[in-house]
């Protein structure tokens, strides 16, 4: 990965970049042992195991588009973690539901995302845990008020 410094400091976006990269190579290979991918295990977590969800709310509730989610939802299906089920409170909705497979997938998932949080937890002092929090809430404030690029 490539990173272009600012003086001796590497530059935000390439902290973001670089870390988010590795956080997603490193996901991508635990699903990979399973058969699956980071995107079809963060789909299986956004998925209530009991009630279901709409389809329509969990494209935002995972911050991807409609048609990065409807291609993962058709790859889910053939493999049959998922299936879907008319929305009784909305007549022209949908309700995703997990199987008895999406269910045991949706354990693996949870473990391995555990599993990086116990990692960093022990390896990360509480403190500059708590800054990094600040940090990336700042960043989140600023773009989505629109204070970056006016």
């Amino acid at each position: 990965i490539g990173v272009r410094l600012v003086g001796s400091e590497m530059c935000i976006r390439d902290s973001l970049r670089s870390t988010w990269m590795g956080v997603t190579k490193m996901y991508n290979e635990e699903a990979g042992k399973k058969g699956s991918t980071m995107a079809t295990g963060f789909a299986l977590i956004s998925i209530d195991p009991e009630e279901g969800t709409p389809s329509t709310s969990l494209g935002p509730k995972m911050g991807i588009e409609a048609t990065s989610l409807s291609r993962t939802l058709k790859a889910m299906e053939e493999k049959g973690l998922i299936h879907r089920k008319p929305n009784p409170l909305d007549g022209r909705g949908v309700l995703i539901h997990l199987t008895p497979f999406g269910v045991e997938m949706r354990d693996f998932s949870k473990k391995v995302v555990i599993g990086f949080d116990e990692a960093v937890n022990k390896a990360v002092t509480p403190e500059d845990l708590k800054a990094f929090k600040k940090v990336t809430n700042t960043i989140l404030e600023l773009i989505n008020s629109k204070k970056i690029y006016v």
